[in-house]
């Protein structure tokens, strides 16, 4: 059997599960709501919104550890992950902003969360996913 395959394989484990730990403390972070305080508190639209954040960096995760070429290679599109979900969240709250003005409505993003709204909890995750699923989609050296 080939042993480098283990260290490999458990190399890339290491790299990819600090890389979710890393995305969660930046998440956490970034935001204006405390949400693994409010998860604590039993808030599930913050539970959902994190949650979401952290399938659409797993998914890119992935993607990396499948296409990387080396350690490096999958650290630093763990990182573009990370960096494009949380500029996600910001471009998500500026639009809802946006919108509650057009509609007259005094609602944003975090407020909302904070009020344990489950559908724009909802809403976060799914974009998350997506923007995950795109990122990941980009990862290929292949022309």
């Amino acid at each position: 059997m080939n042993e480098n395959l283990y260290v490999d394989f458990i190399s890339y484990a290491l790299v990819g599960f600090a890389i979710l730990i890393v995305g969660l403390f930046l998440f956490e972070i970034t935001t204006k709501n405390k949400e693994f305080a409010q998860i604590f508190q039993g808030n599930v639209s913050a539970a959902l919104s994190l949650g979401g954040r952290l399938i659409g960096l797993a998914i890119v995760v992935r993607a990396a550890a499948e296409n990387s070429v080396s350690l490096t290679d999958m650290l630093l599109w763990g990182l573009i992950g990370i960096v494009a979900l949380i500029i996600l969240f910001y471009i998500t709250e500026g639009i809802s902003i946006l919108v509650g003005k057009m509609a007259n409505v005094k609602v944003t993003i975090v407020s909302a969360v904070d009020n344990n709204n489950i559908a724009v909890g909802l809403l976060i995750l799914v974009i998350s996913v997506a923007v995950g699923m795109v990122i990941a989609g980009c990862l290929s050296y292949e022309g």
